[in-house]
């Protein structure tokens, strides 16, 4: 699933529900999920580190993803390019529609790559505040779904121009609750169906880390997020991110893709 995928990057064209019709929270999940995200992209990021002190640390990395075809899931590649502890480290992703998503590390420093497991995949991502989850997206059918609260499909969210959107306010429970981080409660626009901000919970049901998004934009007729932050509240640090540039559809093939390429490195 991609609720919160793809560091919440690359986002949706518009989409409207066929008839006005009402939604179901799985309606409006899938809806979230199955975003058009273009062919395939390539951005330029940089993601900037606030530890309990405050001091920061700033990183550059690069963005590769392409849309799976027929039985084929998508494909995630991402390259860390700065500073030099972190340099030419890599995150593989490939998605398997009917089976479990397959996470691969690369550290130059150890010269391997490294499986990361499903048991993982709320883990750090790479001393972040984001998880490997949160970047390589999450299994559909390994949550539930409900709207939370009364006003929950009448809710809103105010953008950075001042607007107040429509949004539908979104709950979304872990089947296995021993995980660490078994519930978020995210704003889901109701015209685009961007996720704009979601409150994430620990196994305490406390909300530990929160995404809010800062700044959005049409890129080539897609709803992209340029600007966005996760923070969590219980360990005191935040993780800015933000695109330089992005391209959507610019002729990616699966051999971009492959274990070989990620330990390829940056050339």
């Amino acid at each position: 699933m991609r609720v919160l995928a793809l560091l919440a990057v690359i986002l949706p064209a518009l989409v409207f529900p066929a008839g006005g019709q009402r939604l179901t929270p799985d309606d409006v999940a899938r809806r979230v999920r199955d975003r058009d995200t273009g062919r395939d992209s390539r951005a330029a990021l940089r993601m900037k580190l606030f530890d309990r002190r405050a001091r920061t640390r700033d990183r550059a990395l690069t963005l590769l993803t392409l849309k799976g075809k027929d039985t084929a899931g998508d494909r995630l590649l991402i390259r860390f390019t700065y500073p030099n502890d972190i340099r030419g480290t890599g995150f593989l992703v490939w998605e398997h529609p009917k089976g479990e998503d397959e996470r691969f590390l690369y550290l130059p420093s150890l010269g391997r790559v490294r499986r990361i497991a499903g048991s993982e995949a709320q883990n750090s991502f790479v001393g972040s505040d984001f998880s490997y989850e949160d970047i390589g997206g999450r299994e559909f059918d390994d949550y539930t779904y409900a709207f939370a609260g009364a006003d929950a499909e009448n809710a809103s969210w105010t953008g950075p121009d001042g607007r107040a959107r429509p949004a539908y306010r979104l709950e979304s429970k872990r089947k296995d609750a021993s995980v660490e981080y078994p519930r978020n409660v995210s704003l889901v626009l109701k015209d685009s169906f961007v996720v704009v901000q979601a409150d994430v919970f620990n196994r305490r049901n406390e909300p530990q880390k929160q995404y809010t998004v800062q700044r959005i934009e049409a890129v080539q007729g897609i709803w992209t997020v340029l600007a966005s932050t996760m923070t969590n509240d219980l360990d005191r640090t935040k993780t800015e991110l933000a695109i330089e540039r992005i391209e959507y559809n610019v002729g990616l093939k699966e051999d971009a893709f492959t274990r070989r390429e990620l330990e390829a490195g940056i050339k």
